[in-house]
Parts: structure tokens; sequence; C-alpha cells
């Protein structure tokens, strides 16, 4: 028989997957960071998760996954170390944020993006993913320090910084740097 915390744990990870997989849509967005391509990814596709450990803290609002925590849907796949959902339970759940660290990759096709930490505030529908950010698709590449999309706007934008602030020893001197294939003519 299934304890209440089993059923509440269910009911949250449940509505996570239905509306707050939109980080790894966006993320896995066209090389050319517009937040609308995002439209053609089937967010209503079945969810997989895999994680080595899953811990709801009803006390504290939040459902953690870590060891190498695998969340797939509709050939989009996210990996990260851990994942934290925050939340709010006043009768029915209202997700916050979710934030994934420990190496975020993302894929779908022949496109991924990785970065170091990747944070979806769902109040604010702003998704940050920073440290390391690299962005391939195909050969076509897009590296900086931080990759901001505003699902509201439509804007994405992305810096050297990985939060916007000075940059980092050894790193390209806060520079965003790419390299993109030109189609050759006959």
């Amino acid at each position: 028989m299934a304890t209440q915390q089993d059923k509440r744990l269910g009911r949250i990870v449940s509505v996570w997957m239905a509306g707050g997989f939109a980080i790894t849509l966006a993320l896995a967005g066209d090389m050319t960071l517009n937040a609308q391509g995002i439209a053609s990814h089937n967010s209503r596709a079945p969810i997989d998760v895999d994680a080595g450990r899953i811990v709801a803290e009803g006390r504290n609002d939040r459902v953690s996954f870590s060891g190498g925590v695998t969340v797939t849907q509709a050939g989009l796949t996210v990996r990260s170390q851990r994942m934290l959902l925050n939340y709010t339970d006043n009768g029915s759940l209202d997700i916050q944020r979710i934030t994934a660290t420990g190496g975020v990759t993302v894929n779908r096709g022949t496109e991924r993006a990785s970065g170091d930490v990747a944070i979806y505030d769902l109040s604010r529908r702003i998704i940050t993913m920073s440290g390391n950010v690299r962005l391939q698709r195909g050969q076509d590449t897009l590296n900086g320090g931080r990759l901001v999309i505003d699902l509201r706007s439509g804007l994405s934008t992305v810096d050297g910084r990985p939060s916007g602030g000075a940059s980092q020893p050894g790193s390209d001197n806060g520079r965003v740097t790419g390299t993109f294939t030109v189609p050759q003519g006959n």
C-alpha cells in the first residue's frame, strides 16, 4: 500500500514532468537561440526518469534527484549529476524552479547544449545555463559563459562570463566564441 509520502512524490514528479520539462526544450533549441524554436517538441510525450536516488523533502517543498540523472522525452535527453525541484503545495502543486548541476547536457538529434548548471525559473519563465556553456548543432558551435533565454519575450543571449561578472582565470577573457560552417556552392 502506497504511503502518503509516496503518493505526494508521485504527484510532484508527474506535475514536474508535465510542466517543467521546458528547460530541456529551450536548451536544445536552434543555434540561432530563438526560444520559439522549442514549439516543435512534443512536451506531452511520455517522460522517462532514471536516477540513483530520489528524495522528497516535503517540509522544504523540494525533490532532489541524484546519482547520474537522465531524463528523456520524445527524442530529447537531459543528463546531470543532480536535479533539484522546488515547489509550493497550496492544495495543488506549483513548480517554482528546476536546477540541474554537475555536467548538464541536453541532446536532441544533432543538437547538444552543455554547461555546469542549468536553472529554469518557471514563475519568471527564464532559463539560465552557466559555466562552460557550449551549444553544438552539427559542425556549428557557440561557446560562452552564460546562456539566458526569456521565454516570454523570445530573447536569448550568450555572454562570456558565467554570472555576468568578472572573467574567470583561464577563461577566454569573457568572450563569446563560435565556429560556423558555410554552405559550399557548386
